[in-house]
Protein backbone atom coordinates (compact mmCIF):
# COMPACT_ATOMS: atom_id res chain seq x y z
CA UNK A 1 0.00 0.00 0.00
CA UNK A 2 2.85 2.38 0.78
CA UNK A 3 4.39 1.77 -2.65
CA UNK A 4 1.01 2.24 -4.32
CA UNK A 5 0.51 5.52 -2.46
CA UNK A 6 3.91 6.76 -3.65
CA UNK A 7 3.07 5.83 -7.27
CA UNK A 8 -0.35 7.49 -6.98
CA UNK A 9 1.32 10.62 -5.62
CA UNK A 10 3.74 10.84 -8.56
CA UNK A 11 0.88 10.42 -11.06
CA UNK A 12 -1.29 13.04 -9.38
CA UNK A 13 1.73 15.32 -8.98
CA UNK A 14 2.05 15.41 -12.76
CA UNK A 15 -1.65 16.26 -13.02
CA UNK A 16 -1.40 18.99 -10.37
CA UNK A 17 1.49 20.58 -12.26
CA UNK A 18 -0.71 20.60 -15.35
CA UNK A 19 -3.49 22.32 -13.38
CA UNK A 20 -1.15 24.81 -11.75
CA UNK A 21 0.45 25.92 -15.01
CA UNK A 22 -2.57 25.87 -17.33
CA UNK A 23 -5.47 27.22 -15.25
CA UNK A 24 -3.87 30.61 -14.38
CA UNK A 25 -3.29 31.19 -18.10
CA UNK A 26 -6.84 30.20 -19.03
CA UNK A 27 -5.70 27.11 -20.95
CA UNK A 28 -7.71 23.90 -21.19
CA UNK A 29 -6.68 21.02 -18.93
CA UNK A 30 -8.15 18.42 -21.27
CA UNK A 31 -6.44 16.92 -24.30
CA UNK A 32 -3.12 15.21 -24.87
CA UNK A 33 0.07 16.52 -23.28
CA UNK A 34 2.49 18.31 -25.59
CA UNK A 35 6.07 19.53 -25.49
CA UNK A 36 6.19 23.15 -24.33
CA UNK A 37 8.77 23.97 -27.00
CA UNK A 38 7.86 22.09 -30.22
CA UNK A 39 4.25 21.23 -29.23
CA UNK A 40 4.66 17.64 -30.36
CA UNK A 41 2.03 15.34 -28.83
CA UNK A 42 3.72 13.10 -26.28
CA UNK A 43 3.40 9.30 -26.25
CA UNK A 44 2.21 7.43 -23.17
CA UNK A 45 5.74 6.20 -22.38
CA UNK A 46 6.96 9.80 -22.38
CA UNK A 47 4.56 10.63 -19.56
CA UNK A 48 5.61 8.03 -16.97
CA UNK A 49 6.23 10.02 -13.77
CA UNK A 50 9.93 10.36 -12.81
CA UNK A 51 11.19 7.66 -15.18
CA UNK A 52 10.40 9.47 -18.43
CA UNK A 53 12.34 12.52 -17.27
CA UNK A 54 15.32 10.39 -16.21
CA UNK A 55 15.42 8.19 -19.32
CA UNK A 56 15.09 11.20 -21.63
CA UNK A 57 17.78 13.03 -19.64
CA UNK A 58 15.48 15.97 -19.12
CA UNK A 59 15.08 16.67 -22.83
CA UNK A 60 12.32 16.36 -25.42
CA UNK A 61 12.84 13.38 -27.75
CA UNK A 62 11.83 15.46 -30.76
CA UNK A 63 13.23 18.99 -30.44
CA UNK A 64 15.90 18.06 -27.82
CA UNK A 65 15.10 21.17 -25.79
CA UNK A 66 15.38 20.91 -22.02
CA UNK A 67 12.24 19.98 -20.10
CA UNK A 68 11.56 22.01 -16.97
CA UNK A 69 12.97 20.29 -13.88
CA UNK A 70 9.70 21.25 -12.18
CA UNK A 71 8.11 18.12 -13.66
CA UNK A 72 10.52 15.83 -11.83
CA UNK A 73 10.51 17.65 -8.49
CA UNK A 74 6.74 18.10 -8.29
CA UNK A 75 6.14 14.41 -9.07
CA UNK A 76 8.75 13.31 -6.53
CA UNK A 77 7.55 15.68 -3.80
CA UNK A 78 3.91 14.66 -4.21
CA UNK A 79 4.84 10.97 -4.15
CA UNK A 80 6.90 11.42 -0.97
CA UNK A 81 4.10 13.41 0.71
CA UNK A 82 1.57 10.68 -0.08
CA UNK A 83 4.00 8.03 1.19
CA UNK A 84 4.73 9.91 4.43
CA UNK A 85 1.04 10.50 5.10
CA UNK A 86 0.21 6.81 4.72
CA UNK A 87 3.11 5.67 6.91
CA UNK A 88 2.35 8.22 9.65
CA UNK A 89 -1.46 8.35 9.65
CA UNK A 90 -2.33 4.92 8.28
CA UNK A 91 -5.51 4.06 6.40
CA UNK A 92 -7.72 6.50 8.33
CA UNK A 93 -10.11 9.34 7.55
CA UNK A 94 -7.44 11.77 8.72
CA UNK A 95 -5.13 10.35 6.05
CA UNK A 96 -7.66 11.09 3.30
CA UNK A 97 -8.16 14.63 4.64
CA UNK A 98 -4.37 14.94 4.56
CA UNK A 99 -4.34 13.83 0.90
CA UNK A 100 -6.82 16.57 0.01
CA UNK A 101 -4.74 19.20 1.85
CA UNK A 102 -1.47 18.04 0.28
CA UNK A 103 -3.03 18.01 -3.18
CA UNK A 104 -4.23 21.57 -2.70
CA UNK A 105 -0.83 22.56 -1.31
CA UNK A 106 0.98 21.33 -4.42
CA UNK A 107 -1.33 23.35 -6.67
CA UNK A 108 -0.98 26.46 -4.49
CA UNK A 109 2.82 26.16 -4.42
CA UNK A 110 2.82 26.16 -8.23
CA UNK A 111 0.29 28.94 -8.84
CA UNK A 112 1.32 31.28 -6.01
CA UNK A 113 5.08 30.98 -6.50
CA UNK A 114 4.82 31.33 -10.31
CA UNK A 115 1.88 33.66 -10.79
CA UNK A 116 1.14 35.09 -7.30
CA UNK A 117 -2.41 33.75 -7.47
CA UNK A 118 -4.46 31.18 -5.55
CA UNK A 119 -7.19 29.73 -7.72
CA UNK A 120 -10.74 29.59 -6.38
CA UNK A 121 -11.75 26.27 -7.95
CA UNK A 122 -9.16 24.05 -6.14
CA UNK A 123 -9.95 25.85 -2.87
CA UNK A 124 -13.69 25.27 -3.21
CA UNK A 125 -13.28 21.61 -4.19
CA UNK A 126 -10.81 20.97 -1.34
CA UNK A 127 -13.11 22.66 1.21
CA UNK A 128 -16.10 20.56 0.12
CA UNK A 129 -14.09 17.32 0.26
CA UNK A 130 -12.64 18.16 3.69
CA UNK A 131 -16.12 18.98 5.03
CA UNK A 132 -17.52 15.65 3.76
CA UNK A 133 -14.58 13.73 5.25
CA UNK A 134 -14.96 15.65 8.53
CA UNK A 135 -18.55 14.41 8.76
CA UNK A 136 -17.24 10.83 8.60
CA UNK A 137 -14.47 11.60 11.10
CA UNK A 138 -16.25 13.62 13.82
CA UNK A 139 -19.92 13.73 12.83
CA UNK A 140 -22.13 16.36 11.20
CA UNK A 141 -22.46 18.59 14.28
CA UNK A 142 -18.71 18.84 14.82
CA UNK A 143 -18.13 19.34 11.09
CA UNK A 144 -20.55 22.28 11.16
CA UNK A 145 -18.62 23.74 14.09
CA UNK A 146 -15.56 23.44 11.86
CA UNK A 147 -17.36 25.56 9.24
CA UNK A 148 -18.05 28.21 11.90
CA UNK A 149 -14.38 28.23 12.89
CA UNK A 150 -13.51 28.52 9.22
CA UNK A 151 -15.73 31.58 8.88
CA UNK A 152 -14.15 32.99 12.02
CA UNK A 153 -10.65 32.54 10.59
CA UNK A 154 -11.78 34.16 7.34
CA UNK A 155 -13.05 37.19 9.29
CA UNK A 156 -9.79 37.46 11.24
CA UNK A 157 -7.69 37.30 8.07
CA UNK A 158 -9.87 39.96 6.46
CA UNK A 159 -9.36 42.25 9.46
CA UNK A 160 -5.60 41.64 9.22
CA UNK A 161 -5.76 42.60 5.55
CA UNK A 162 -7.63 45.83 6.33
CA UNK A 163 -5.06 46.72 9.00
CA UNK A 164 -2.16 45.87 6.69
CA UNK A 165 -3.64 47.90 3.83
CA UNK A 166 -4.02 50.88 6.18
CA UNK A 167 -0.49 50.65 7.58
CA UNK A 168 1.37 49.95 4.33
CA UNK A 169 -0.91 51.99 2.03
CA UNK A 170 -1.09 49.07 -0.42
CA UNK A 171 -2.61 45.61 -0.69
CA UNK A 172 -1.09 43.54 2.11
CA UNK A 173 -2.89 40.21 1.58
CA UNK A 174 -4.38 38.61 -1.50
CA UNK A 175 -7.93 37.35 -1.66
CA UNK A 176 -6.69 33.78 -2.04
CA UNK A 177 -4.86 33.94 1.30
CA UNK A 178 -8.04 35.13 3.00
CA UNK A 179 -10.13 32.36 1.43
CA UNK A 180 -7.48 29.79 2.37
CA UNK A 181 -7.91 30.78 6.03
CA UNK A 182 -11.43 29.30 5.90
CA UNK A 183 -9.95 25.88 5.14
CA UNK A 184 -7.53 26.32 8.06
CA UNK A 185 -10.39 26.82 10.49
CA UNK A 186 -12.31 23.92 8.97
CA UNK A 187 -9.35 21.52 9.08
CA UNK A 188 -7.70 22.27 12.41
CA UNK A 189 -10.44 24.13 14.28
CA UNK A 190 -13.03 22.05 16.06
CA UNK A 191 -12.46 19.96 18.14
CA UNK A 192 -8.78 21.00 18.43
CA UNK A 193 -9.03 23.90 20.95
CA UNK A 194 -11.02 25.95 18.50
CA UNK A 195 -9.69 28.96 16.64
CA UNK A 196 -6.56 29.21 18.78
CA UNK A 197 -5.01 26.46 16.67
CA UNK A 198 -5.86 28.43 13.54
CA UNK A 199 -4.16 31.51 14.97
CA UNK A 200 -1.10 29.40 15.75
CA UNK A 201 -1.11 28.32 12.09
CA UNK A 202 -0.98 31.99 11.01
CA UNK A 203 1.95 32.71 13.32
CA UNK A 204 3.76 29.51 12.34
CA UNK A 205 3.29 30.37 8.65
CA UNK A 206 5.03 33.71 9.22
CA UNK A 207 8.07 31.93 10.69
CA UNK A 208 8.13 29.52 7.74
CA UNK A 209 7.97 32.45 5.30
CA UNK A 210 10.69 34.51 7.03
CA UNK A 211 13.79 32.97 5.33
CA UNK A 212 12.15 33.20 1.90
CA UNK A 213 11.09 36.79 2.58
CA UNK A 214 14.61 37.81 3.60
CA UNK A 215 16.16 36.28 0.48
CA UNK A 216 13.43 37.74 -1.73
CA UNK A 217 13.83 41.23 -0.26
CA UNK A 218 17.57 41.64 0.21
CA UNK A 219 18.94 39.52 -2.64
CA UNK A 220 16.31 39.63 -5.37
CA UNK A 221 14.96 43.08 -4.33
CA UNK A 222 11.34 41.96 -4.59
CA UNK A 223 8.66 43.32 -2.28
CA UNK A 224 5.86 40.83 -3.06
CA UNK A 225 5.76 37.58 -1.11
CA UNK A 226 3.57 34.56 -1.98
CA UNK A 227 2.12 33.84 1.47
CA UNK A 228 -0.23 31.03 0.42
CA UNK A 229 2.38 28.23 0.18
CA UNK A 230 3.62 28.91 3.70
CA UNK A 231 0.10 29.26 5.04
CA UNK A 232 -1.02 25.87 3.77
CA UNK A 233 2.31 24.26 4.70
CA UNK A 234 1.79 25.49 8.27
CA UNK A 235 -1.76 24.10 8.27
CA UNK A 236 -0.63 20.67 7.05
CA UNK A 237 2.21 20.44 9.61
CA UNK A 238 -0.18 21.30 12.44
CA UNK A 239 -2.85 18.94 11.07
CA UNK A 240 -0.44 16.00 10.97
CA UNK A 241 1.06 16.69 14.41
CA UNK A 242 -2.13 18.10 15.93
CA UNK A 243 -1.79 16.19 19.21
CA UNK A 244 1.71 17.57 19.82
CA UNK A 245 0.61 21.14 19.08
CA UNK A 246 -2.45 20.70 21.29
CA UNK A 247 -0.35 19.40 24.18
CA UNK A 248 2.08 22.30 23.72
CA UNK A 249 -0.75 24.82 23.76
CA UNK A 250 -2.25 23.27 26.90
CA UNK A 251 1.18 23.27 28.58
CA UNK A 252 1.71 26.99 27.94
CA UNK A 253 -1.84 27.83 29.01
CA UNK A 254 -1.16 26.21 32.38
CA UNK A 255 1.99 28.22 33.00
Amino acid sequence: MAILMFILGTILGSFYLCLGTRLPKGEKITGRSKCDNCHHTLKWYELIPLFSFIFQRGKCRYCHKKISIDHFWVELLTGLCFLFGYLYLGNTIRFYIYLVLVSLAIIIFITDLKYLIILDSPLVIASILVFILKIYEVGLKSALFGVLYGLGMLAIMYLIKLLGDFLFKRESLGGGDIKLSFLIGLSIGYPYIGMRMGLIALIFASFLALPYALVNTYIYKKNELPYGPFLIASMIIIFVFIEKFTNLLVFFSLY
